[in-house]
């Protein structure tokens, strides 16, 4: 990690958007410093309600064994097993037998969701979550993942569409929580024009977050050109500064 980006992110993050969440990022490595493994349970706990302490300034790892959920041992690349019956838990269940989650409307419809939703397998062992506060010069984050309020959303967005033609340079794809922040973005990062995304719609890890947050993840090739165009964006105007003391004055 180049720590002039980090020190100049984060002094342009406190001028223009005061008060707001710094985000946090993610690598994949065999190699384990000072970081601690998540906490293990017996149930299936929700990665995204783990990530909150990442949040909070503890840095963890995850790996395949520590990774309780089946969704996110998916989604972070570590297997690409689906569960049994899985497209009954996503649709209508199984009457006396699996209770269903309703996202979609029917088993079929979810064989086809899940046909076209590509895979990956993790490079290395362990995938790594750090604030950005806490980032080292050995590390090297693939994804940055926001956890933010509207407003804060906003300036987001049209710094990522600063310099694209292309109007659809955020998306919003269907899926888990976890597939939001790590499975699509991860996929986005060797993109010539990688793409950013809008999630945490997933009404299953909602009850995670608080209840005016959305997360927005951008691959870092992304993120750092978003850096780079901070000084001479629409960041730098009246209209920004409206929104921008709003922001201050929430997070007073």
């Amino acid at each position: 990690m180049d720590l002039k980006i980090k020190d100049k992110f984060t002094r342009l993050w406190k001028k223009y958007f005061d008060g707001a969440e710094l985000p946090i990022c993610f690598y994949y490595t065999d190699v384990i410093k000072g970081v601690e493994e998540v906490e293990k349970t017996q149930e299936n706990r929700c990665v995204i309600c783990a990530l909150s302490n990442v949040r909070k300034g503890k840095s963890l790892f995850f790996g395949l064994d520590s990774t309780g959920c089946p969704g996110g041992k998916r989604y972070f690349g570590f297997s690409e097993k689906i569960g049994p019956n899985f497209e009954y838990f996503l649709s209508c269940g199984i009457p006396g037998e699996l209770e269903g989650e309703r996202y979609k409307k029917s088993p079929e419809l979810v064989k086809e969701v899940m046909k076209r939703m590509p895979i990956f397998k993790a490079p290395h062992k362990f995938i790594v979550f750090k604030r950005w506060d806490l980032l080292e010069e050995s590390d090297n984050p693939e994804v940055a993942i926001f956890f933010a309020q509207p407003d804060v959303l906003s300036g987001l967005f049209t710094l990522a569409s600063f310099d694209e033609v292309e109007p659809n340079g955020v998306i919003c794809p269907f899926g888990s929580g976890c597939s939001a922040i790590v499975h699509y973005p991860y996929l986005e990062r060797e993109s010539e024009h990688p793409r950013d995304i809008i999630g945490m719609f997933d009404p299953s890890a909602r009850p995670c977050i608080p209840a005016d947050v959305i997360t927005f993840a951008t691959p870092m090739k992304k993120f750092y050109r978003m850096i780079g165009n901070m000084e001479e964006s629409f960041l730098i105007t009246p209209t920004w500064g409206k929104v921008s003391k709003r922001i201050s004055q929430d997070k007073a």
